[in-house]
Order: C-alpha cells, then sequence, then structure tokens
C-alpha cells in the first residue's frame, strides 16, 4: 500500500536551513515535490526529457531518489507502466537511499539497481547507485569495477567521478599528508582525459578538499580549512590556479551540477587566501551553497558557507 501524502506545509525554519538538493533546476524541485504528493507523472516527464544528457539524467533521478517516500510512489508508477525503464531507474535510487539511510538492505538495492541496468542497458544512472553503495564497503576493487561501467557509458560522468575521488582520498589516512597519494593523480588523470571543456578539469581541486576532510579527520590537519598549510603549497596553487582559470574560459552556466564545482573552487580560494577571486565565485553560487565542502572536516555547513562569503565579498 502507498503512504499517505504529507501535509503540504513545512516548517519556514526547516527550509531556511535546509540545502537545495536539486540546485537551480526548478522543474526538478517541482516535480519533486509533486512525488511527495504522490503525483509521479511529473517525475515521469521530468525523468523522459532528460534524455541521454547522462549527467542531468543522474542529478535528476538521484534527487527525486531523496524523497522519503519515493519508493513507494514510484512502485504505483511501476504498476501502471510495468515495462518503463524509468521507473525501474528510480526505484533503484530510491532504494540505494533507502539502504544509506539504514531502511533497506543493501543487497535488495543492488538487486534494485541491476534490474534498472538490464531494463536501461546504455544508461549509467544505475551503475551511479551500486557506486554509491559500495561507499560503506572495505577495498576499492569493487568500486573500480563499477566506475568502469559508469565510464563505458558515460566517459566523463561527472557525479561519478566525485565519488570515486571521494572513495579514494579515504585511502591510507592514518599515513598523513602525501603530495604523491593516488587520488591527486586519479583526480589529474582524469582531468587531463576529458575534453578541453569538461568541467572535469575542476576534478583536482575536488581531490584536494576530500583529502584535506580525511586528514582532517585523523587529526593531520587543523579543523579550521582557513588554518590549514592544506591550500597554500606550490603544488596546491598551481592546481587551484589552474582550475579558476579554466571556470573563467569555460564557465558551464548548463551544466547541472555546476554549482557543485562552484562551491568547491570557492571554498578552496578561500582557503588559499584569494578574497577577490573567491567573491567573484560566489556572486555565481548566489543562494545556491552545498553541504561539501563547507562542511569539512565536520564543521556547520552554513555557518561555514556564510563566514566564508562575508569575508569574500567584504574584500571586494
Amino acid at each position: 500500500m502507498s503512504p499517505p501524502p504529507p501535509p503540504l506545509g513545512r516548517s519556514r525554519r526547516r527550509a531556511a536551513q535546509a540545502f537545495e538538493a536539486a540546485l537551480d533546476d526548478a522543474e526538478l524541485i517541482s516535480a519533486r515535490a509533486a512525488l511527495a504528493q504522490g503525483r509521479w507523472q511529473a517525475a515521469r516527464s521530468l525523468i523522459a526529457q532528460s534524455g541521454d544528457e547522462w549527467d542531468l539524467r543522474g542529478h535528476r533521478v538521484t534527487v527525486l531518489a531523496l524523497e522519503p517516500y519515493s519508493a513507494a510512489w514510484t512502485r504505483d508508477w511501476l504498476l501502471a507502466e510495468p515495462e518503463s525503464a524509468d521507473a525501474s531507474v528510480l526505484l533503484a535510487l530510491a532504494q540505494v537511499q533507502r539502504s544509506l539511510r539504514g531502511k533497506e538492505k543493501p543487497d535488495r538495492a543492488r538487486e534494485a539497481c541491476r534490474t534498472a541496468a538490464e531494463r536501461a542497458p546504455a544508461d549509467p544512472t544505475p551503475w551511479l547507485g551500486l557506486l554509491m553503495l559500495e561507499r560503506g564497503t572495505a577495498g576499492a576493487g569493487g568500486a573500480v569495477r563499477i566506475f568502469e561501467e559508469v565510464r563505458r557509458r558515460y566517459a566523463d560522468h561527472h557525479h561519478a567521478h566525485h565519488l570515486m575521488v571521494a572513495r579514494l582520498a579515504e585511502h591510507r589516512a592514518d599515513a598523513g599528508p602525501d603530495p604523491l597519494h593516488e587520488v591527486y593523480d586519479f583526480a589529474n588523470w582524469a582531468a587531463e582525459q576529458a575534453p578541453a571543456d569538461s568541467p572535469l578539469a575542476i576534478l583536482p581541486v575536488i581531490a584536494h578538499a576530500e583529502r584535506y576532510r580525511v586528514l582532517a579527520g585523523a587529526g593531520h590537519e587543523p579543523p579550521d580549512p582557513a588554518a590549514s598549510g592544506h591550500w597554500v603549497g606550490r603544488r596546491a596553487r598551481q592546481v587551484m590556479k589552474a582550475a579558476f582559470d579554466w571556470w573563467l574560459e569555460w564557465e558551464h552556466e548548463g551544466h547541472p551540477r555546476r554549482l557543485v564545482d562552484l562551491n568547491f573552487l570557492a571554498h578552496a580560494k578561500v582557503c588559499e587566501g584569494r578574497g577577490a577571486e573567491a567573491a567573484a565565485l560566489f556572486h555565481r553560487i548566489g543562494e545556491h551553497p552545498t553541504p561539501a565542502p563547507w562542511a569539512y572536516p565536520d564543521r556547520d555547513p552554513a555557518s561555514a558557507f556564510r563566514a566564508a562569503r562575508d569575508s569574500a565579498l567584504g574584500t571586494v
């Protein structure tokens, strides 16, 4: 039986404190709200409209899957359209999110992803779901194999690369800082493999932030990233400059996850002490902060974002 729709009203305080996973995708926000009320037709249309724009499709399906009752409503969709590949993909990602919240067995979520992959063989999104499930497992072999399945379908998949960077950054946390760590090699390799206009050019910055998260969590870096020397070495400055120069030349207004990159890049510029460059990025971010990396290593992301933004904007 499908769950009853939740109340229409939400507290303003809760909404103000929440980070918007949909970022600035107004159609996605609308479809998610409809799905929360059991009206899955808007989600159906939105996923269909995304077509084979795999970054867009992955972003939208992932956000729709975050809705607590997404799995239940998607089963209603499958009752109406038993052969729908799109419904199978959304159900799979919803099962993944339930598993990550401890409300579903991982094996059931994996089975749902593999069923979706069979129904939509060209779609990397079910494999993205499997990659999400790998974050909590020991060893990287499974994650690497799944990542290769994603790349085989779409070599420049933005979200999958971010997940791999976060996973690789966690290797050998107790060993301390290492400028030759494998996460840096992976990020540089991915950036070099991608086309010149690909937002994967920002991936070395993501790797730098993720490695800080791990090192700070292990006590090798201070809990305040701006007080860390992690962003001020010669190699780090080269990485940040290359990423910022890429953004100036290729800024992707239409990429569905560009605001993720902008937040990481603004965070890096704040930590590097480049206030004017950070301010330019904050103007582009507007009211769309993301929890990562402002939460690193264990900070309140909303407060950290506001403080960094106010400080940067005060420098210009």
